[in-house]
């Protein structure tokens, strides 16, 4: 068999200052999510110095993973997300992959209420796609893509949520990078700001990005979140998070963004009694 000789790919070439032309905007996008969008910045050069300005919220087109164990509240955040571009008269797909959209939706109208928004006054602003239900949208990701696409043209989308991708190669993680590859590359071809979740697997380090199926996610995406809690047993972890033995400590750290700058630290979470996530003050503050 003969074998192919390279070819140049003159397409796949682009000079900087013809790409920069077709770069969109930066902006900041509003979470939804109290103390989060203050954590980005992007720079401007005044006087020949360059100076942090805060972006508030997380760059527009964008897409962001939120990882961490159980009862982190990841699907809280991004339904709280879900829920303020919505408010805001932007719609939003929202990919159901863990639970049936009725069930969803039921859990959605109860953040608007903790947000103090009518969701009357948005819920067709929100257009769910249940992959719980169906499993050929799980199973097979071109149907996904599909069906997404079409949801996007016809409610004008620029929104996505995934909850979960994991859910989408839970039985094949050795695929995880070909599934997140493929949803990272619609999203930026449809121009979406877009949050996945991901879960982690029992013995993968908390405050670390990853996630089952590995690093595939965290190193495709533009952002990772990672959220974590920790139970208070001893008297070095009570004087560490000046709070009393047994109590349940929430954690949060952004876990890189190539898009912008962005706060390092690690800083407490809480989850208030009417199901809101809240970023608080910085561990080591």
């Amino acid at each position: 068999m003969e074998e192919r000789k390279p070819e140049v790919v003159e397409e796949s070439i682009w000079v900087a200052g013809e790409a920069i032309k077709k770069a969109p905007k930066i902006y900041g996008v509003p979470t939804g999510v109290e103390g989060l969008d203050q954590l980005f910045f992007v720079s401007e050069v005044q006087d020949g110095k360059p100076i942090k300005k805060p972006l508030g919220g997380i760059p527009a087109y964008s897409v962001t993973n939120i990882t961490g164990v159980s009862d982190t509240g990841k699907s809280l955040m991004v339904e709280q997300y879900a829920v303020k571009q919505a408010s805001k008269g932007e719609a939003v797909a929202f990919i159901t992959v863990e639970a049936p959209a009725h069930f969803v939706v039921a859990g959605l109208k109860e953040r608007a209420k903790a947000m103090g928004l009518d969701f009357e006054s948005l819920e067709n602003n929100i257009i769910l796609i249940d992959a719980a239900s169906h499993g050929r949208l799980r199973e097979n990701i071109p149907d996904l893509l599909a069906t997404l696409a079409h949801v996007i043209k016809t409610y004008k989308v620029r929104h996505t949520v995934i909850d979960s991708v994991t859910g989408l190669y839970e039985a094949r993680e050795m695929q995880a990078r070909v599934v997140v590859r493929q949803l990272f590359n619609f999203m930026k071809k449809w121009y979406q700001t877009a949050l996945f979740v991901s879960q982690k697997r029992s013995g993968h380090e908390e405050l670390t990005a990853e996630a089952a199926g590995g690093y595939a996610i965290s190193h495709i995406v533009d952002c990772s979140m990672v959220l974590s809690k920790d139970l208070i047993l001893t008297q070095s972890q009570s004087k560490l998070y000046r709070k009393p033995i047994g109590e349940v400590v929430r954690l949060f750290r952004i876990d890189g963004c190539r898009l912008c700058g962005h706060d390092t630290r690690t800083h407490f979470m809480e989850i208030t009694e009417l199901g809101l996530v809240k970023i608080g003050p910085p561990l080591s503050g």
